[in-house]
């Protein structure tokens, strides 16, 4: 059973600015709600227990959004309002679930997964890129649901255009596990178009094993000087770690990107 689910919210968020400049992107509101709370909303609905998030130290803005009891306590002194009561209440059932680790440089996501090594308890874990919004569907509960049946690590797939397979992670796929479900020959991290093995990109909610910190630690770095999670995948993939590409049901949003974070709060707010 997954019970653990690690968050990377170190980065810049540069493609959000001048935005981003001086608040976290992952607090800005997508209809009247910070992202963030919709990632943990489909974590707690896919039963997840436990939530690390990796931080950066110019991202404390995150930690102290979830720690201002003595803002709230404040204001429900003066003001019992039922609505900021039950916002109170719902930070402090966030709060309750999440740990924090710091990543002090932007060394790519596998560093940041690497910083919550020593937290992760089981097996396998959740992975979930803020930036990437599944809604409709909850994408983790899905994924889990086919990691209990077949035992092995899965990510979420999505069919792009071909012109774009430059800005993903794209799948080598082997043979058919079910309707949704592909079994995984190899991913590579933004390929030319060329060089794409298909049209199948990875989105951001991956189940891994608990082995692939050994990788990580013994990894170089790779594209632009980073570590990325892609090429320790590809390696334990390479080492017969059985990985499977979910077809998810839910619509994507991408909220990374201005044109995204603005398109995601209007398709949110037709929900």
């Amino acid at each position: 059973m997954i019970k653990q689910a690690i968050i990377p919210l170190a980065g810049l968020g540069t493609r959000l600015l001048p935005l981003t400049s001086v608040f976290a992107k992952e607090l800005l509101p997508i209809n009247g709600k910070p992202g963030i709370e919709y990632i943990l909303e489909e974590c707690v609905d896919a039963g997840i227990q436990e939530i690390i998030f990796i931080i950066s130290k110019k991202k404390k803005i995150i930690k102290d959004y979830f720690y201002s009891d003595t803002f709230y306590k404040k204001i429900i002194k003066k003001k019992s309002d039922p609505r900021i009561i039950k916002e109170y209440k719902k930070i402090l059932r966030f709060k309750k679930m999440i740990k924090f680790v710091y990543q002090e440089k932007p060394l790519g996501t596998g560093d940041a997964v690497l910083r919550t090594k020593k937290f992760i308890k089981d097996d396998f874990f959740l992975m979930l890129l803020p930036d990437d919004l599944i809604i409709k569907k909850n994408c983790s509960k899905s994924m889990i649901n086919i990691h209990n049946q077949y035992k092995s690590s899965v990510m979420a797939s999505m069919k792009v255009n071909k012109n774009e397979v430059s800005r993903w992670g794209i799948y080598k796929l082997g043979k058919k596990v079910n309707k949704n479900n592909y079994q995984i020959k190899d991913v590579i991290e933004k390929p030319k178009i060329k060089k794409a093995p298909s049209n199948k990109a990875v989105i951001g909610r991956y189940i891994l094993p608990k082995k692939i910190f050994s990788k990580l630690e013994n990894q170089k770095p790779g594209k632009g000087g980073e570590i990325h999670i892609t090429d320790a995948i590809q390696s334990l993939i390479f080492d017969n770690e059985k990985f499977i590409a979910h077809d998810f049901l839910g619509k994507y949003l991408d909220c990374g990107s201005m044109n995204g974070y603005i398109k995601s709060s209007l398709e949110i707010g037709k929900s």
